[in-house]
């Protein structure tokens, strides 16, 4: 401990410490900085709040926290052996505890001491190891929070309100010494409880139905409900001791005699070394990357096909927030996959920072600026930025569908989405698939035993959507991680390694070769389809996907021309020799007749009417087109009205009689006001700049060495101002500023001549000082300048040099010559 005195206190444990181990405390605890402490003893003090320990013991692991709990049920302070026996048991159980365990339970366990001493839970040398008092309350057992041991309390806790005729009955029954003193009653029976050899005599005599009642109780939980006339077996136990009253209607099986039946030991089965991950399946590494490839690429279309169709704008926000049922189920359709992928897919665009919300007042979804420049990145380079962007994302998509702790729907892109310990999850998956050789498909169920060893107490969420969040995440994450293409077959692809071993272009670099070159040309068909044998170049995708539906997906494209698509491209401003001079430079096949005929035919009647605002009007050159119309039952609703012969006017507004138009079969244009035919493209509505939404983070950030440094300084010089042994200016003997607890009170006179002597003579000296704001502190300082009514020193409490107002110095002494305590 670095002392020869053993510490009284967690502070004098602490303060024993080494600068790399008060480092190593802040690392592993990193909300004991917030704010950095004023000096050693605030930092126990903060160490031993309920909220830290609680964060602390979510981060052991299975075995440390067995570690943890056996010292909350054994003696305060405990030898080492007596924690060892809880583990290990006293090896009087018939076999039942394997010579194997033991020893593995005998080799783990300086190590986990090591965990929880450099975590501030346990502190106290080897002889006299203590549990810190808010981790033992967490940790042992009460009526209303059983211990994770499954043990009860102690015979002197569960007798504290017995009347000592009571214990002289139970004593008697027991066959020991009845004594009308209650601690020595207390003390025999607890004698009897330990011994083995008395209490196996006393369980030889137990009827079989009484030790079937122990049986049930042994391993918890340790409480159990009488009548008021108990059966045989439960009044013989509860005569001799062996269930002691809680109530008038509890009893508990006190924690020594649970003790005796376990031989000795404080858990079931102890788990010193984590469960081994397991291999379900070996696959050719080779097979996995070429897998895992082929899904990125199916990703990467995906996400460009999600962008595409809310390309114009996208779907409407609720008023609480995220997407309606109806339009994911929409987006679904359109992207051929179910609800929970989709879900999947928006938001992992979400995430990264492709899909926002516009902020205007009827708010939609769109896509954002940074989308543009995705789609401008080379195939591998958006993988990567996908990847990238999943891996530290909180939000959560399985939960989608569920309900919150309030019974309400957690929707897609909804507020409540957001999971702090989703990316810790998502990279120790990945971690463990990696400790794998290439190729190897792990055993999920292993995995997970695996997670739950590492992380016991992170299992429950407090928002009510399950008991076993972590597996849960676990178990989205191997989902999420085989769409994206992250892994392949099962395994961990080559490409996922390097993203997460070296970083985006390493990984952008292995997975460059193994995804298809864009293609430039397609196969026109006479069935009015055009065949696409692989991915094609993006300015090709863009306009033969305006000129044509896509049909069906998968290793080819197929795309069907149709009426409506030909005129889809018309509309946006293309000509029909435009369109033959794209199908003829883009196919490797001629262009087939019917596909000329039907570009023509579209062509001839586009524009032939035209749509302006009136509300809106019908214009054309052929009058008996305009009759045409009119005669047509279909246009009552449009309520039209001729103007002139060529001219209808309607009271619908210009889109809806647009769209009314071409659901009769028509081919109308819009026009501006000017007359000139109105050019649509798609894609023209973006959100404003966006930034991807900011992960919410489990606790406080890890802090670096820098960080790591500037706080050990500052609570160590803290630290030496708090205990800092000075002389009484008045009587010149040593005081400590911890004993008076008051700041130093000198003339104005004293102050100057004992700062300029201390400049002079390079000594620290103690002040007391009240800052600008009215905050009175304690500091060791070293003068090394004084004039014009300042004092500049080295503050050892803040590890700088600094300026101090003289007239704002309370007062000043000498430190002692003995140290600085």
């Amino acid at each position: 401990m670095g002392t020869t005195t053993p510490p009284r206190t967690l502070a004098e444990a602490l303060r024993a410490r080494g600068d790399e181990s008060l480092a190593g405390l802040l690392r592993a605890r990193p909300d004991l900085l917030n704010p950095v402490p004023n000096d050693i003893t605030q930092l126990a003090t903060r160490a031993g709040t309920r909220a830290s320990v609680v964060r602390a013991l979510e981060h052991l692991d299975r075995f440390a926290l067995q570690t943890a709990e056996a010292l909350a049920v054994a003696p305060d302070p405990a030898p080492y052996g007596i924690l060892l026996s809880l583990l290990t048991g006293d090896g009087l159980d018939d076999g039942e505890q394997r010579d194997d365990v033991g020893a593995a339970v005998t080799a783990a366990l300086p190590g986990a001491l090591a965990t929880l001493r450099e975590q501030a839970l346990v502190w106290g040398e080897d002889e006299r190891l203590r549990l810190v008092r808010t981790a033992r309350e967490l940790l042992a057992p009460s009526p209303q929070h059983p211990s994770p041991t499954g043990l009860g309390p102690t015979v002197a806790e569960a007798t504290a309100g017995m009347s000592p005729g009571r214990l002289q009955e139970i004593l008697t029954t027991a066959g020991l010494h009845a004594t009308h003193d209650p601690v020595s009653a207390v003390a025999a029976l607890s004698a009897l409880f330990t011994d083995r050899t008395r209490m196996a005599e006393l369980l030889d005599t137990a009827p079989v139905e009484a030790l079937s009642v122990l049986d049930r109780l042994v391993w918890g939980p340790p409480y159990g409900e009488v009548t008021p006339n108990p059966t045989p077996p439960v009044k013989w136990l509860r005569d001799r001791g062996l269930l002691l009253p809680v109530s008038t209607r509890t009893v508990v099986l006190p924690r020594e005699a649970a003790l005796h039946l376990r031989a000795g030991r404080a858990h079931r089965v102890p788990e010193p070394a984590p469960p081994v991950v397991t291999a379900a399946a070996e696959r050719d590494p080779q097979a996995v990357d070429r897998a895992a490839a082929g899904q990125a690429f199916t990703a990467l279309s995906t996400v460009e096909e999600l962008l595409k169709l809310w390309n114009g704008g996208g779907p409407a926000i609720l008023r609480a927030g995220g997407l309606s049922v109806r339009e994911l189920k929409r987006t679904a359709t359109a992207l051929d996959v179910t609800e929970p992928i989709a879900a999947f897919w928006v938001e992992l665009a979400y995430a990264a920072g492709l899909l926002a919300t516009d902020g205007e007042s009827d708010e939609r979804y769109a896509p954002t600026p940074a989308s543009d420049e995705w789609l401008d990145l080379s195939a591998q380079h958006r993988w990567t930025h996908l990847a990238t962007a999943w891996l530290p994302a909180t939000r959560v998509p399985g939960l989608v569908g569920g309900q919150d702790a309030k019974g309400r729907a957690l929707s897609a892109l909804g507020p409540e989405l957001d999971r702090s310990a989703a990316p810790d999850v998502r990279r120790r998956v990945l971690a463990l698939f990696a400790e794998l050789p290439p190729g190897t498909a792990p055993d999920p169920e292993t995995l997970l035993r695996r997670l739950r060893w590492e992380r016991p107490l992170r299992g429950s969420s407090p928002s009510g959507e399950g008991t076993d969040l972590r597996s849960r995440l676990a178990l989205w994450t191997l989902n999420e991680a085989e769409l994206l293409g992250i892994t392949g077959r099962g395994a961990l692809a080559s490409q996922s390694r390097a993203l997460l071993d070296e970083g985006e272009n390493a990984a952008a670099a292995r997975l460059a070769p193994l995804l298809p070159e864009p293609l430039d040309h397609v196969l026109l068909q006479a069935d009015l389809t055009a065949v696409a044998p692989g991915p094609l170049e993006r300015p090709l995708a863009e306009t033969l996907s305006v000129l044509a539906d896509v049909e069906s997906k998968g290793g080819a494209t197929v795309y069907r021309f149709t009426p409506g698509s030909v005129r889809r491209a018309l509309d946006a401003g293309q000509a029909a020799a435009d369109l033959h001079a794209f199908l003829a430079a883009h196919s490797r096949t001629p262009v087939p007749q019917p596909l000329s005929y039907l570009i023509d035919d579209v062509a001839r009647r586009h524009g032939h009417l035209r749509i302006g605002a009136a509300s809106a009007y019908v214009r054309c050159d052929d009058e008996a087109v305009l009759n045409e119309i009119l005669a047509d039952r279909r246009s009552t609703g449009l309520r039209l009205r001729r103007l002139a012969p060529t001219v209808l006017a309607s009271q619908a507004d210009p889109g809806s009689l647009l769209e009314a138009l071409r659901e009769m079969g028509y081919a109308p244009a819009a026009e501006s006001a000017e007359g000139d035919v109105l050019i649509t493209r798609a894609g023209a509505r973006r959100t404003p700049p966006r930034t991807p939404p900011t992960p919410v983070p489990e606790g406080p950030p890890v802090p670096d060495d820098t960080l790591l440094g500037a706080a050990v300084r500052a609570i160590r010089a803290g630290d030496t101002a708090a205990t800092v042994i000075r002389k009484d200016p008045a009587e010149g003997g040593p005081s400590s500023t911890t004993s008076s607890g008051s700041l130093p009170r000198t003339t104005s006179a004293e102050t100057l001549a004992t700062v300029q002597a201390a400049a002079m003579t390079g000594t620290a000296v103690w002040i007391g000082y009240v800052n600008a704001e009215g905050a009175a502190s304690q500091r060791v300082i070293a003068p090394v300048r004084v004039e014009g009514g300042f004092v500049t020193a080295y503050d050892h409490t803040a590890d700088e040099v600094r300026t101090f107002a003289l007239h704002r110095i309370t007062g000043v002494a000498e430190l002692a010559e003995d140290g600085k305590g």
